[in-house]
């Protein structure tokens, strides 16, 4: 048994943690996660739905139809700092001394692909024009002239972009303006996830960054709403201290830092379900905050987010109503096994074998629990060898099989018919998310009661030079909604076009 001291749940109680939460992660350190039991890939007809023209259209009039009376939210999980995006560039500016060598030489010495690539196409990035009129007349060559551009990109006593929250930085040149993702956001929901004139959007955010938030919504906000015709209300939250996890020795007993505390630490995104869990509306659209496109891939866009949130409108309309009648007590033998085959065929849902062996009253529970779950609705595109998780049938310890979103981390990699089923995914999440988190009553679920607490991560780390272990959390659209009902549909490839790198600001898909 871990023993704690009294100044350990003092530090515990002042994070908001509960003793025997803390006392549950020390237990998975000890027993390790583990991983998946892939079934099969998720792919088109076996999981994954794709949509005729006439079909898409047909979803999208119900949504236009309908979104009059409801209530809409975005959602953008947008904490995430600008310094990963950066990597290259603080490497060059680390190792690279412009009276000494020229760039051809660095890149051949260091095989630096990233950064011979920004050195051909920097004057395409969308902040050329601010970095160069700082540095005019600085520079004696154009090796010289790169150093310095990098150099006034990152360095803190300049522009500090690599401080910066990723939402906040430049991605799109229109000519008198640039444009960061926090303001694609919301001009995206004034296209789709607008009632009215008004738009509603929830970013969770690092709290050091806040004021920077708010200081571009004021910059941006009169012509933005002049533009789009839109009243936008905004809301902030920050990831809780109350989701840290706390960090163990390679012993499995709790780390702790020079001074005897215990060491905590974020547990990642899987965190959020907590403050998507405090929002309330009929339908709520996720999606990361660098993944923003430019104005002409906007109408594809738009009629994607709105077929899908058709669908979740459709799907939702036939889980209510066979919901009231289970509540009303109005089954027969052919109502139910209408239920059943909505629950199998519409929304992915799989039944033990043994499900027509139990009683009929055990038959009614299950269905009942079923039907009564949130719905996601989740766009999958072709996979094309971005990094990321993938659409597929798994099979729990319960030997319940599910449709789930997985990361490859959550694969046995030595398990060679593990990894042929990863080898055979032909799509990927990226992460376009429309739920509904309400019942047929118009009451809102706990949606942390639909977490699965073994779909988390144990990652390795060092601190002060010290080697230990550290639990990331389900994953928000992993497993933090695993016991969701879950429908994938297959997406445009153009709908995706995140930023990871500095030099995906550079592709053809963002720019203007």
């Amino acid at each position: 048994m871990i023993q704690l001291t009294e100044n350990d749940f003092k530090q515990i109680a002042s994070k908001g943690i509960a003793k025997e939460k803390v006392r549950n992660q020390i237990e998975i350190f000890k027993e390790g996660i583990p991983y998946v039991n892939l079934v099969k890939a998720a792919i088109v007809g076996k999981g994954i739905s794709k949509f005729t023209v006439r079909e898409q259209k047909s979803l999208i009039k119900k949504f236009e139809e309908s979104n009059e009376q409801l209530s809409l939210l975005k959602f953008v999980p947008a904490s995430g700092a600008a310094s990963r995006m950066f990597k290259a560039l603080f490497n060059f500016l680390d190792a690279y001394d412009p009276s000494e060598e020229k760039i051809e030489a660095y890149v051949n010495r260091t095989k630096d692909k990233d950064m011979e690539v920004f050195s051909k196409g920097y004057m395409h990035l969308p902040f050329y024009g601010l970095v160069q009129e700082r540095i005019k007349g600085k520079a004696s060559n154009k090796d010289e002239e790169l150093y310095l551009f990098v150099k006034e990109m990152m360095s803190e006593d300049a522009l500090n972009y690599g401080f910066y929250p990723k939402g906040l930085l430049p991605f799109h040149n229109y000519g008198d303006h640039t444009a960061t993702p926090f303001e694609e956001h919301l001009k995206e929901a004034s296209n789709y996830a607008k009632v009215g004139e008004k738009a509603n959007l929830h970013f969770t955010i690092s709290e050091q960054h806040m004021s920077m938030f708010r200081k571009e919504y004021s910059t941006i906000n009169e012509r933005l709403s002049r533009e789009t015709k839109t009243v936008f209300n905004i809301g902030y939250s920050y990831q809780k201290a109350s989701t840290d996890t706390i960090a163990v020795d390679m012993d499995n007993n709790p780390f702790r830092n020079k001074d005897g505390s215990l060491l905590f630490r974020p547990g990642g995104h899987g965190a959020l379900i907590e403050n998507l869990d405090e929002e309330e509306a009929d339908i709520i659209f996720i999606k990361n905050i660098d993944n923003v496109v430019v104005p002409n891939a906007q109408e594809e866009l738009t009629k994607n987010k709105k077929m899908l949130a058709g669908l979740l409108l459709k799907v939702q309309e036939k889980a209510f109503k066979y919901a009231r009648k289970i509540e009303a007590d109005e089954l027969t033998a052919d109502i139910m096994v209408e239920i059943k085959e909505f629950l199998e065929n519409e929304l992915n849902v799989r039944f033990i074998d043994k499900y027509s062996s139990f009683s009929l009253g055990d038959q009614i529970e299950i269905l009942k629990d079923k039907i009564n779950r949130p719905i996601r609705i989740c766009g999958m595109v072709k996979n094309e060898g971005e990094p990321g998780g993938g659409p597929f049938w798994i099979r729990n310890s319960q030997n319940h099989v599910s449709l789930q979103i997985i990361e490859s981390a959550q694969i046995d990699m030595s398990n060679d018919r593990q990894v042929e089923i990863l080898n055979n995914s032909t799509h990927f999440n990226p992460v376009d998310l429309v739920c509904g988190v309400k019942n047929y009553k118009g009451e809102k679920y706990n949606l942390l009661n639909f977490v699965d607490p073994k779909q988390g991560f144990i990652t390795k780390k060092t601190q002060e030079g010290r080697a230990l272990k550290a639990l990331e959390l389900p994953g928000l659209w992993n497993g933090a909604m695993a016991f969701w009902n879950t429908i994938f549909v297959e997406v445009p490839l153009l709908t995706f076009n995140p930023v990871k790198t500095v030099n995906d600001l550079l592709k053809p898909t963002h720019q203007v």
